[in-house]
């Protein structure tokens, strides 16, 4: 079966990128083949960091977001990662109800996930609430709590929200905030996750034997999360 991942929260600033480069890095130290395709067209991550795996794609060009679709059909054995930017929800829920997206891809045997990004704020619970109100048990949710501001999601706890998508079999996980610091030295060598976690002698920025330990946990905390999901 071909499965198509989503990364997304309408959200800016929610840490999409980052999640879509931790699936990428996931999956290629699991050896499970997958394809990217990068909707942001000033600074794509998936671009950036995995230029080797990804591809762009213009998210209200509809002839540009039927590729990830043919693409999944024509490769069945390998994961399609699509890294939604920022403001981008619009244009992709359009091209999905106009094309029949959802009702093609259950007849191909194609199943679509939807890594719904979010921190700990209110905005991100209506965005979520607005999120099961359009494609309901449609498609596979993963609601991804990113520790970036806050430990606790006290908000999505008490609304209620959280508990419909499990009722539409969503799946939960964690991801804890890493280092400030540290990330900031990641991006700005343009390092992938892997290259973060291995000694680097040639930078003059390189991240520290501590701070590649930091890493390391993270990355080891994440993919305890990410399995969970059965991706």
């Amino acid at each position: 079966m071909s499965t198509i991942h989503f990364i997304g929260g309408e959200k800016g600033g929610v840490g999409k990128s980052v999640v879509a480069r931790l699936l990428a890095q996931y999956m290629i130290d699991h050896e499970l083949p997958f394809i990217g395709f990068d909707t942001d067209r000033s600074h794509g991550s998936l671009l950036r960091f995995y230029a080797d795996y990804s591809s762009p794609t213009i998210i209200d060009n509809y002839q540009s977001l039927d590729a990830i679709i043919e693409t999944a059909l024509a490769h069945p054995q390998q994961r399609i990662l699509v890294d939604l930017a920022a403001q981008t929800h619009h244009p992709l829920a359009q091209w999905i109800e106009e094309s029949g997206v959802l009702e093609l891809a259950k007849e191909l045997d194609i199943k679509i996930y939807y890594w719904n990004v979010m921190d700990s704020g209110k905005d991100c619970v209506d965005l979520l609430n607005k999120l099961l109100d359009q494609f309901r048990t449609r498609v596979n949710y993963v609601l991804v709590q990113n520790q970036l501001r806050d430990e606790h999601f006290t908000i999505l706890e008490s609304s209620g929200v959280k508990e419909r998508a499990l009722a539409f079999d969503a799946k939960v996980m964690t991801l804890k905030r890493l280092h400030a610091p540290v990330m900031t030295k990641i991006d700005g060598n343009s390092y992938s996750f892997w290259a973060a976690k291995n000694k680097d002698t040639e930078s003059l920025t390189a991240l520290g034997l501590l701070e590649r330990q930091r890493v390391k946990i993270w990355l080891n905390h994440a993919y305890k999360e990410i399995e969970t999901v059965e991706i």
